[in-house]
Parts: structure tokens; C-alpha cells; sequence
């Protein structure tokens, strides 16, 4: 047996062995996760249990070094361990901003003393993170970002609003974008991080037409930030930005948006026959959308054979790179389109929003198909992603 068969042997014992039956659900909404953060209070007895058991096994971030709280598993390892989990059905026993976003970033580009402060502290799920990065007016570039940070000789001072900051009102600290340099656009930002309990920084929640709030907009008023939370050099913010935007976008594109289509959810095909009915074949009875049906499924295997083809060559060493905005855009996409295709197939029952007269399942999938609009905007737009591809990837070059 090979150090591999024999190390997948290990983790299949052990994950049947750790990870409680409630665990083995597989689902991914956002409301059934383990945050983690100062404000985080476990939803049930297994979920404390699996996550306590993962993190003595360093399994909350595997392939993060041992000393950083991880288990220092090689890449090979790493995606062995992700395959046997989700074999099992088993939820991720941590997921946040901090693992899928600033970890990476933090390894690449912060200091050591930086990386022994927020690092260990992220891995036992004690902090949770915001991304302060899109400002109203400042573009979906952010070539306008406008929140300054001053130089006070022992400290940095930082005035601004950031604007769909997800979960800032639940967040401990926050990693910012902020302007050092007000005389060029992107080489004038830095990137620095602070507590969210700060004095002078104030996170208020928007309603979306879901009826949920996961965003706010938040403020900033004379927020005082010792200088060694810095990440990188003045000035030098936007490389860092760039590369943790590929990474939000790899997380996005693999992980699904904020659980938009997670469990309890079955797929357009199952209410279709359930509402729509079935001929003596047992094919829907609406060719057309038995059609669309098949082409979504379609594309949807073939995105996660991409997925999956992407994270071979990241775990192999390759740098993240821009397929990111590929795959960031092809899962807003399928996304967006497949919860049109669950309100279609629910047919009268897809109005529901609330009240006795619809099923919950029915309300639920409503909810999720308004929120599903804002996939092609969270993230690095669309439209922004596709001038990406443009350029980065197809060579393109603006038309002059």
C-alpha cells in the first residue's frame, strides 16, 4: 500500500469514527454553518463535537502548517481528506471568510508576527473575519476607493464607508482596503487590518428583497489602528487585493454562494415531477423545460469537472490564478439559472413568501431565487469578471 492508500485508509476510519450522523448532511447554507467568532454559539451538540474534533486534528485548515494550527498536510493529502468527507456527506466543521480569503493571503504576504497573531486564531475558529473592500462610488474596480488611512506617526487614523460588507455585524475583525496615497488610483491603496470593535466603527445591516440582511454597509470615524496590522507595504494593498479576490472567487465558484442552493433543496427535476406531473414514460410533461432541465445538468457537470480540474493544478503548486473570474462567473450563471428553474417547476407554488397557504420548502426556494440575483454582482461583477477574462486570459486588448 502507497503512503497515499494507506494515509485515505487512515482518514476514512477516521471520519466515520469523528464526524456524528447529524453532521453527514452536506449542507452548506449559510444559516446551518460553523462561523465561529467571539459572538458564535454552537446550534447543536454535534456540530460542537465534530468541529472540537477536527480542530484537535488540525482539520479546520489541513493544509495550513501545524504551527499555525493546521494538520500540514501536503496538497495530495489535503484533497484526499476533502474527497473521504464528502463522500460521507460530512459538512465542513468550520468555514469562514477568514480560512477561504485572509488565511491564503496572510500566508503569502504577511509577516511572521502577523501570521502567529491572526492565523492560529482563525483555525480555532476564535475570530471571524469581514472583507472591507467595495465602496459606494468607488467603482467595481475600485480604482475611486475613497476610505483614507492617515499616517499619525504611532498609529493610523482611517475615515470612510465601506458598503455590502457580508456579516460585518457579526464580524470581529475586518481586513480593509483603504487609500495612502491619494494622488494615484490602485498603486495608492494599502491593506490593513483592525478589531470591528474599534472605537468609531459602526456595521448597520441592509435588507435585501430576500427579506435577509448578510450585508451591511459600515462606517468608519477616526478609527485608530496600531501600525504593525499593516499587511505588506504602504501602498502596495492592490497586489494583495488581486490575489484575494482569486481566492474569494475559487471559494465561490467550489463552495456555491453564501448556500444559495444548499440542502432541503432538491433539485428542478424532483418538484417538477411533483407539480408539474409525468407522462406514461414517466418524463415530465413539459418537453420544454424537461430540455432546459437536462442543459442545466448539463453545464453543471461540466463546471465541476472544471472545479475540480482547477484545484488539481492549484494543489499541485500552481498559483491561483485568473480562470478564478472563469469560474466565478460560470457559477453565478448556474447558479441564477438553476433557481430559475426551481420556481418554474414548482409551478403555482413558486409564488409562495409566506403564510399557511404554501409549503415552506416552496417559500424557501422563492427566498433563495431572489437572493441568487446578487451572485452575478458579490464577488467581483459579471461584467468586471468578463473584462478579466478579456484581457488576462484571452489577450484581448482594448479597443481603441
Amino acid at each position: 500500500m502507497s503512503d497515499l492508500e494507506e494515509f485515505r485508509t487512515e482518514v476514512r476510519a477516521w471520519l466515520q469514527e469523528n464526524c456524528p450522523e447529524e453532521m453527514r448532511d452536506g449542507d452548506i447554507t449559510a444559516e446551518s454553518q460553523c462561523w465561529g467568532g467571539r459572538q458564535w454559539e454552537f446550534q447543536s451538540e454535534a456540530q460542537k463535537i465534530w468541529f472540537e474534533r477536527a480542530l484537535a486534528k488540525g482539520y479546520t485548515v489541513p493544509s495550513w502548517p501545524k504551527e499555525y494550527g493546521g494538520a500540514g498536510l501536503s496538497a495530495e493529502q489535503a484533497k484526499i481528506l476533502d474527497e473521504e468527507r464528502q463522500a460521507i456527506n460530512a459538512r465542513k466543521p468550520l468555514s469562514n471568510f477568514g480560512i477561504s480569503m485572509l488565511g491564503p493571503a496572510l500566508l503569502a504576504y504577511g509577516t511572521h508576527e502577523q501570521k502567529e497573531q491572526h492565523l492560529t486564531g482563525i483555525a480555532r475558529g476564535e475570530i471571524r473575519w469581514c472583507q472591507g473592500y467595495s465602496e459606494p462610488g468607488a467603482g467595481s474596480d475600485l480604482a475611486d476607493l475613497q476610505t483614507r488611512c492617515e499616517d499619525k506617526g504611532d498609529h493610523y487614523l482611517i475615515n470612510g464607508q465601506k458598503v455590502w460588507t457580508s456579516y460585518a455585524d457579526k464580524a470581529d475583525w475586518i481586513f480593509c482596503l483603504v487609500r495612502t496615497d491619494t494622488s494615484v488610483k490602485h498603486e495608492g491603496i494599502s491593506f490593513i487590518l483592525f478589531d470591528m470593535e474599534s472605537e468609531g466603527v459602526e456595521a448597520r445591516p441592509i435588507l435585501l428583497i430576500s427579506g435577509e440582511s448578510p450585508f451591511c454597509e459600515t462606517f468608519f470615524t477616526d478609527v485608530k489602528v496600531p501600525k504593525d496590522q499593516l499587511v505588506g507595504e504602504v501602498n502596495g494593498g492592490w497586489q494583495i487585493a488581486k490575489r484575494l479576490l482569486q481566492f474569494e472567487r475559487s471559494s465561490i465558484s467550489a463552495g456555491g454562494f453564501g448556500g444559495t442552493g444548499g440542502s432541503g433543496i432538491m433539485g428542478p427535476e424532483d418538484y417538477a415531477k411533483q407539480h408539474i406531473g409525468t407522462d406514461s414514460d414517466g418524463r415530465l410533461l413539459d418537453g420544454d423545460l424537461r430540455g432546459r432541465i437536462t442543459d442545466h445538468k448539463m453545464y453543471a457537470k461540466a463546471f465541476s469537472l472544471t472545479v475540480a480540474r482547477q484545484a488539481e493544478q492549484a494543489k499541485a503548486g500552481q498559483a491561483v490564478s485568473h480562470t478564478a473570474s472563469i469560474l466565478k462567473y460560470g457559477a453565478a450563471k448556474m447558479n441564477q439559472d438553476r433557481h430559475e428553474l426551481l420556481v418554474e417547476a414548482l409551478g403555482s407554488e413558486g409564488l409562495g413568501w409566506e403564510g399557511e397557504g404554501f409549503d415552506p420548502t416552496a417559500r424557501k426556494v422563492t427566498r433563495q431565487w431572489l437572493r441568487s440575483k446578487g451572485n452575478s454582482i458579490e464577488g467581483g461583477t459579471s461584467e468586471i469578471n468578463l473584462n478579466v477574462i478579456s484581457k488576462r486570459v484571452l489577450g484581448l486588448k482594448d479597443h481603441q
